[in-house]
């Protein structure tokens, strides 16, 4: 199949726009129309994870880290970053990334790690704004539920758990069309009169060119009046980190054997236990440590991330626990994960998970 028909799959769970400015998700190497047979899918492309692809006969390697972060101004072979790209492109190997926009998805990266703990009523942590905007239109009351059902089908009216949210007024609209029109209703060249609905509706921003066929197809005017509004709410569905709780309190130092069982931790970091038992559990896989604000706030006992450095953890000041488990430790499902939503899309499609451990951190115990 096409290398579009895979990305396509990926970014419909998680949207580019949704990765962080500093990010670099996406397509790095390859073209969207070249046919890919195999995919393979990693935590991090190193060198040898890209031998792996050229062994067992990959197009494509899914990562989760991009292997470019800013761009690179010399191709000489002087970094792993160099190398991994020319022996990509030497291979006719596409390099994929779908990082910080899988981060902040409701089935991503944070998902899994509180799955695997065993959490319940999971939610975003920090939830982003900026990214749900509003739609009025005004529609005769002959094609209400028509224009509604529609707009509904592409995308709009999800808040929560609820769908179908629509606001709806009745009032008068007037048009006046030239030579040029043939309106719906109505004369050109006569202010015409008609009883519309105002139908209001929010919608994700990513949506709106979906959104706004939709309405422009089902709606009967020639000339579709509607306005936009951009909203500064913010959207549940989508952000940093996630936080849930434990079926029943648990002792500190019961909980963190769980996670180093559950985790696959060698040695965790961890700042002094407050003799508290722990029932709400923050997470954020990878460097979440501008969450911690966010975890106090939230109520957690204890914050699990990576990469704290010294310093970060006084800042817990025994208002709860943070427990370092490593970066990759942390996102090790991630790998998992990918695996699982290109499986249930492309059921006849090879995909294969790396043998090759990533990890540049070792553990001398």
């Amino acid at each position: 199949m096409k290398l579009s028909q895979l990305t396509s799959c990926l970014e419909s769970l998680a949207p580019l726009a949704y990765q962080e400015d500093y990010d670099n998700a996406g397509l790095i190497v390859g073209q969207p129309d070249q046919e890919v047979q195999q995919a393979l899918i990693s935590l991090d492309c190193t060198e040898a994870v890209v031998d792996e692809a050229i062994a067992t006969g990959c197009q494509v390697i899914i990562s989760h880290h991009p292997i470019v972060f800013r761009g690179l101004k010399k191709f000489n072979s002087k970094t792993y970053v160099e190398r991994v790209v020319e022996k990509a492109i030497r291979n006719n190997i596409a390099l994929y990334a779908i990082h910080t926009n899988l981060d902040h998805i409701m089935a991503g990266v944070n998902a899994k790690i509180c799955e695997t703990l065993g959490l319940k009523n999971c939610h975003i942590l920090a939830p982003k704004n900026n990214l749900l905007k509003k739609l009025v239109t005004f529609v005769p009351h002959s094609h209400a539920d028509a224009v509604r059902n529609a707009l509904f089908e592409a995308g709009a009216g999800n808040i929560g758990n609820y769908s179908e949210v629509s606001f709806n007024a009745n009032g008068t609209g007037t048009f006046n069309g030239n030579e040029l029109t043939n309106p719906y209703i109505g004369e050109h060249g006569k202010r015409h009169r008609e009883e519309e609905i105002r139908i209001e509706s929010i919608y994700p921003a990513i949506l709106e060119s979906k959104i706004l066929m939709a309405l422009i197809l089902s709606h009967p005017y020639e000339e579709v009046a509607y306005d936009l509004y951009p909203l500064t709410n913010q959207n549940q569905e989508v952000g940093a980190g996630m936080i849930g709780e434990l079926e029943a309190p648990t002792p500190e130092e019961d909980f963190l054997y769980h996670i180093k069982e559950k985790m696959h931790a060698p040695v965790i970091r961890h700042t002094a236990l407050t003799g508290r038992p722990i029932k709400k559990v923050a997470v954020c896989g990878g460097a979440g440590g501008f969450l911690l604000k966010q975890a106090i706030a939230a109520g957690a006992d204890i914050f699990i991330t990576a990469d704290y450095k010294y310093h970060e953890f006084f800042d817990a000041e025994g208002k709860l626990v943070i427990a370092d488990i490593g970066h990759f430790e942390s996102e090790q499902f991630t790998q998992q994960l990918l695996y699982e939503i290109i499986r249930k899309k492309f059921s006849n499609f090879a995909v294969r998970l790396t043998e090759v451990n990533t990890n540049p951190v070792k553990y001398f115990i």
